[in-house]
């Protein structure tokens, strides 16, 4: 049975990451935010919004805790999904859990050069930026750190980047 958790901060490249692992190892990739949406018909955003942070951290505990049961699959967290509850722990409990790690100028870089909106980053520049990142994954790096796995990944700007970053992570799991 193949279970992956794939872990870290915003744009450290799980979902992109992850959508390639899971091919190469014909098995589902699941996205916890997008789990969300699809079963409860609101973005991560409008849940924040009219629940708080707390309601949405109680609500992506539960999620977790469906979709990590899942067998053979791929699933890529939220950046914050580790750092709250008992997330970590239970994680490490079932599956192979990989921190995707990054420096905050990589982050940045990869935030930058995405599609999706990110509401926390917009209108920062990219001193701003980085500097935010940097102070963020202070308070974070203990947890993803919990992970079994960690796996330095450098800029995903093509393709070849992303497939070597899987053989790294493949060849960390042997799987």
């Amino acid at each position: 049975m193949i279970r992956i958790i794939l872990i870290g901060y915003m744009g450290a490249g799980k979902t992109t990451i992850g959508k390639a692992l899971a091919a190469t190892l014909n098995v589902p990739f699941y996205d916890l935010d997008w789990y969300i949406t699809m079963r409860y018909h609101r973005s991560v955003p409008e849940i924040f919004a009219q629940d708080g942070e707390q309601g949405f951290r109680d609500l992506e505990r539960r999620m977790l805790h469906e979709v990590a049961e899942f067998e053979n699959i791929v699933l890529a967290c939220g950046g914050g999904t580790p750092c709250f509850f008992d997330n970590m722990d239970y994680m490490n409990s079932l599956a192979q859990t990989v921190y995707l790690k990054a420096t905050p100028a990589v982050l940045s870089a990869h935030l930058r050069m995405g599609k999706g909106r990110r509401p926390l980053l917009e209108g920062k520049s990219p001193d701003e930026l980085e500097a935010y990142i940097a102070r963020h994954l202070s308070e974070r790096e203990p947890y993803y750190t919990m992970a079994k796995h960690t796996i330095d990944v450098s800029l995903l700007e093509n393709i070849s980047k992303v497939e070597e970053s899987v053989q790294v992570v493949r060849q960390a799991l042997r799987v």
